[in-house]
């Protein structure tokens, strides 16, 4: 029902818009009272009007003209604004609006999937948090769930200040990387949360962005197939197969979901022991029905999320980009060693403000833990590959969490760790602070004889044997183990063992009695792994393989 009229809602917009250019002059969503504007650079401000129609735009001691265009849409400049207290800010034609309490300081979209989205409520630390959350200059605009085909100029949301009354709604990873920006650099934050659960990157980025990439044609020509669907028979057929969809689901749910969900359940508490002994979760014995794909819009579908949920954003001026994705992806990281690099670079492009900071979090450790070494059961430490990959791109940072997801939760509740560890990423690649924000990258390795030396770089203070923070309130931090785990070896024969691991100075030395003459070696390389390789300075090392298996 919700995404019905999430559909409904998209064509509203289209319809709104449609009949802006003759009417008094209206401003997008993203530009109200309570934002806050980027400091230190152009900052546009748009919004439609009569055709031929002079508007004025006041603001910071600014006033600048412009006048609609053939299709009641006109644009202007702000030149770059300073950091200071709230203003009004005054948008003039046929008539008059005003807009209050009005920042400026530093923006970032917040983008991704439903670790993104998910909200401060439901914070292992909101208890605490929440009654402490009295920070006005901190502000979130939430852009309300929309996917459609074609790109749309407006959204539906609004600006809302941080208080502990309003903290509850705000996004827990937004909210503590926000936070910390706030106090380490003395400015407001102005956070847009534009994200939607179980989403894959695909789905985010532009057509014409995804046509920049063979590998991902296939993604254009799916999409291209889907609008030229849209059809009112294809929307009326669409309406026939929702109704038999709900009608299957119904009975599903009544005849196999509840006997599956209770033998899931039991399969996982037996996982959460280690006594899944690597089993295979279990299958229902007759498959969920798959829900039928609107013509008119998809958060499933190439682009429509970009379509409805960062277009209309385009081009509000951002310092930079947080962005917690990828779950939705695993079982594809070979793809997404080019889709995730390509979304960046996508949005960089029709932003138009150059290669603004794009910052992401690795994923979690999930799933169980598997007391011998092998692969990744299910894909995330492929995944977490080309996410580690994806730090060849200009100005990215990336925030790694191995060590404090839960298991059997994908939505982990430690999200304060995780906006530390972006916000530690922005003070070096948004604000150039001279800051520790990385744990260990595996740089290179040498073979010495019947052991492996590893050489890393973002060391930090050194290396050293650490241990994940709390993730409950009421539990402790664990005190460090006295030897490194999580590292495997293997020869020639490509058969990984568990391995002995040392620190030596600014490297890690791995062999075992196994393996006499070692050609590789894995870190943290599970779903789940146990691993405490940090440096110094509290940040864990980022999964990586030597090899190319």
């Amino acid at each position: 029902m919700l995404k019905q009229r999430l559909m409904v809602l998209s064509g509203l917009f289209v319809a709104l818009c449609a009949g802006l250019a003759s009417a008094e002059v209206k401003l997008p969503a993203i530009i109200g009272s309570n934002m806050v504007l980027q400091a230190n650079k152009p900052v546009p401000i748009w919004g439609w009007a009569d055709v031929g129609e002079k508007v004025t735009v006041t603001f910071g001691g600014q006033t600048q003209d412009a006048v609609t265009d053939a299709d009641g849409k006109w644009k202007v400049t702000l030149q770059p604004l300073q950091v200071g207290e709230p203003q009004k800010m005054t948008v003039a034609g046929k008539n008059t609006l005003t807009l209050d309490n009005v920042l400026v300081g530093s923006v970032w979209v917040c983008g991704g999937q439903s670790n993104m989205g998910f909200g401060l409520g439901g914070a292992h630390n909101a208890q605490v948090e929440i009654p402490k959350a009295n920070y006005p200059k901190i502000r979130l605009f939430t852009v309300h769930w929309t996917a459609s085909i074609k790109p749309l100029p407006d959204c539906s949301g609004k600006w809302v200040e941080c208080t502990p009354q309003t903290a509850q709604n705000f996004i827990a990873v937004g909210y503590f990387f926000g936070r910390d920006i706030h106090l380490m650099e003395k400015i407001p934050v102005g956070l847009i949360s534009s994200n939607w659960g179980g989403t894959t990157a695909q789905a985010w980025a532009s057509l014409s962005g995804l046509e920049q990439d063979k590998v991902l044609a296939h993604y254009v020509q799916d999409e291209n197939k889907r609008i030229a669907n849209n059809t009112p028979a294809a929307v009326a057929q669409y309406k026939k197969d929702k109704a038999d969809y709900d009608a299957q689901l119904k009975a599903w749910n009544t005849e196999v979901g509840d006997a599956y969900k209770a033998e899931l359940a039991k399969w996982n508490a037996a996982a959460a022991k280690g006594q899944a002994n690597g089993q295979p979760k279990p299958e229902p014995a007759r498959p969920m029905p798959k829900a039928p794909v609107s013509p008119t819009g998809s958060e499933g579908a190439p682009s429509e999320l970009f379509n409805g949920m960062i277009n209309p954003l385009l081009p509000f001026a951002i310092e930079g980009v947080i962005w917690y994705q990828g779950e939705s992806n695993v079982g594809g990281a070979p793809e997404y060693r080019t889709l995730f690099p390509r979304l960046i670079t996508d949005w960089r492009e029709k932003w138009g403000q150059g290669d603004f900071p794009f910052l992401f979090v690795q994923l979690e450790n999930i799933n169980a833990r598997l007391p011998d070494p092998s692969p990744s059961t299910w894909g995330w430490a492929a995944l977490r590959e080309a996410q580690l990959r994806t730090l060849a791109v200009a100005k990215t940072g990336m925030a790694v969490i191995i060590d404090i997801g839960e298991g059997d939760n994908i939505h982990p509740k430690d999200k304060s760790d995780v906006g530390h560890r972006l916000a530690l990423a922005a003070e070096k690649v948004a604000f150039g602070r001279d800051v520790v924000y990385s744990g260990p990258i595996y740089k290179e390795m040498k073979i010495e004889a019947n052991q492996i030396r590893l050489s890393f770089s973002s060391v930090g203070s050194g290396l050293v044997i650490g241990s994940a923070p709390p993730i409950r309130l009421d539990t402790p931090q664990a005190p460090p183990a006295d030897h490194l785990i999580g590292f495997t070896i293997c020869g020639a024969d490509k058969k990984f063992v568990w391995a002995d691991a040392r620190i030596e100075g600014d490297t890690v030395v791995v062999s075992s009695p196994k393996v006499a003459n070692p050609v590789a070696v894995r870190y943290a390389w599970a779903d789940n792994p146990e691993c405490n390789l940090y440096n110094k300075d509290g940040l864990p090392a980022s999964p990586f393989r030597t090899d190319v298996y």
